[in-house]
């Protein structure tokens, strides 16, 4: 049995995420921990809420409430639909957690200790309209590298440069789109990731099994121009981490906060901690997931991200773990994505277009979403979703191939059999041949997902049902039935235990629809088929099974014309 950890990145606390949020991150990092527990391996699955920096304390102010309470509101309506979702953490944390306070201070005293951290006097942009400083990203102007006008002040999402605000050209406040700026003087904190270059490099030189995606967007925050820059880790602001060394204050730095992306990260760690603390463990049992030191040494560690996280989680986040000098589990595999754009433009949280998780249950169940948004994710290439290739997906693949499977086989059998398993024959010619196809498709299945390739196993376990439609369609019972009732009941046999099967097998793309199948066949039965043939016999003569409700509806013109309407617009 291995251990698999896996985190996925923090949504940021201020509202609803949207599906390119969902696909980006979440549902995959899902996809693989439900597929890693199905195959018998121990998995800790962890997120959290993003929950520091300026936009929590806009939109506090927006919601008029104090930012402690707004946060605590939206991690629970965040926590709701992700459990609707069927997002099946292990523990959903919160970056405000004194877990994860006490942990990002210990690092940042160890940073220190090993002379990995500066004071530097720093020149930040204030607003004179806001009558405050300014983060980073709350600065917004033309990238100096690509000329994108939307470029903000740490990153120009569309070059993926790092930036600093005064970098940009014409630059105005986030807040309210004043150009009334000037630059203070203030002082920071700084992490000296420079010094730290050359043992990241060979770091990621050794993950050759990374995504050229992920190496790549390293690589250039490694090298272009004058190469990987210190970072500020401190900010001017009343919420987040106080920034102390470990326990003790830090002279010259009352008042301040550790900026979100140096303590963000840290919360994988301490959502684990979290994790210990709500089930009643010890913090031994946390610390077998992170510490090599104290059985973590044969942990595999994965994360998933969108591919605007990658510099963080490739360089930075690592900084931290390597400058510690501690024994902290570092990443194995990091999965990104790109982006999913949304009928011709980009889905956009500040502007409110595209299709929210919340909105998106309203009007089908979770499992309509995520097997289109799985089956099209945007691996090697931003993907698009559209009304219409939505519709001609879910139909196709989950009604006409998969639901309608599950159907015609439990109904002929109720009308000719009964309610449970018919005895018949031995599996014949036919049945092996499909045996053999499905070992080698199974086989391939598994192969895609334990190398993290979300599309092609989306692709593999679709051959897989359409090999069981062939199989029906070629043996025909109800053909059969009129001649070799015996023989039918053989190919009846075989059908229910396809339903088993795919339940199994599908589990981890549509978790809802899976249990229905179990539930209907009557069995607890959730064991990897390892052996095929073995398998195709789980559900034994005579065995009681009923006929499920339709599994998949269809997404009718009038339906999809109704959504697409809706949801042409900007969310109120």
């Amino acid at each position: 049995m291995a251990r698999i950890l896996i985190t996925s990145a923090l949504p940021y606390i201020n509202g609803i995420k949207h599906l390119g949020n969902l696909i980006g991150s979440q549902l995959p990092a899902d996809l693989y921990a439900r597929y890693n527990r199905g195959r018998g391996n121990e998995v800790m699955f962890l997120c959290a809420t993003d929950e520091h920096g300026t936009p929590a304390e806009l939109a506090a102010a927006k919601a008029d409430q104090p930012v402690a309470e707004y946060c605590a509101d939206m991690h629970k309506v965040q926590t709701d639909i992700a459990d609707r979702f069927g997002l099946s953490f292990d523990h959903y944390g919160r970056s405000s957690s004194m877990q994860n306070r006490k942990l990002t201070q210990h690092f940042a005293s160890k940073l220190a200790d090993a002379g990995l951290i500066t004071e530097v006097e720093d020149r930040q942009v204030y607003s004179n309209t806001d009558g405050r400083f300014l983060p980073d990203r709350y600065v917004e102007g033309t990238c100096p590298n690509c000329g994108h006008d939307g470029a903000r002040g740490d990153q120009c999402e569309e070059c993926t440069k790092q930036l600093d605000p005064t970098d940009l050209i014409n630059p105005r406040s986030a807040i309210s789109g004043s150009t009334d700026l000037e630059v203070r003087e203030t002082k920071h904190l700084f992490l000296r990731q420079s010094a730290l270059r050359d043992q990241l490099d060979q770091w990621i030189d050794s993950k050759t099994d990374w995504p050229i995606l992920t190496t790549s967007i390293a690589k250039k925050w490694l090298h272009d121009g004058d190469g990987l820059q210190d970072r500020g880790i401190t900010r001017d602001l009343d919420w987040g981490v106080p920034v102390k060394k470990g326990d003790e204050d830090w002279p010259g730095m009352e008042g301040k906060v550790f900026y979100v992306w140096f303590d963000a990260p840290i919360e994988y760690i301490a959502a684990t901690g979290e994790w210990a603390e709500a089930n009643g463990k010890t913090d031994a049992d946390w610390q077998r997931w992170w510490r090599t030191d104290m059985g973590a040494d044969d942990v595999k560690y994965v994360q998933f991200m969108g591919k605007d996280n990658v510099p963080f989680h490739t360089l930075s986040f690592p900084a931290t773990i390597l400058g510690s000098g501690e024994p902290w589990k570092m990443v194995d595999h990091l999965k990104s994505f790109n982006y999913l754009n949304y009928d011709g433009g980009q889905f956009s949280t500040s502007k409110g277009r595209g299709v929210f998780m919340d909105q998106a249950l309203e009007i089908l169940p979770a499992d309509y979403w995520r097997w289109w948004l799985l089956s099209h994710a945007p691996e090697s290439s931003d993907s698009e979703f559209t009304w219409e290739n939505f519709q001609q997906s879910v139909n196709k693949d989950l009604a006409d191939v998969l639901g309608n499977f599950v159907s015609r086989i439990t109904k002929f059998c109720r009308s000719k059999f009964g309610e449970a398993v018919p005895e018949g024959a031995e599996y014949g010619e036919q049945e092996q041949a499909l045996i053999a196809e499905l070992t080698t498709r199974i086989r391939a299945y598994e192969g895609h997902m334990d190398a993290m390739e979300v599309r092609k196993s989306a692709q593999e376990l679709r051959a897989i049902w359409v090999a069981g439609n062939e199989y029906l369609q070629s043996a025909a019972p109800w053909s059969t039935f009129k001649t070799e009732p015996e023989k039918a009941a053989t190919q009846v046999r075989m059908g229910l235990n396809l339903i088993r099967l795919y339940a199994v097998l599908s589990a981890p793309f549509i978790p809802t629809a899976a249990a229905s199948m179990l539930s209907a066949m009557n069995t607890l039965n959730t064991s990897w088929p390892d052996d095929v043939a073995e398998a195709l016999n789980a559900l034994p003569v005579g065995h009681d099974f009923s006929v499920p409700d339709v599994l998949f509806a269809k997404i009718t013109d009038d339906q999809r014309e109704d959504w697409q309407s809706r949801f042409s617009g900007k969310r109120d």
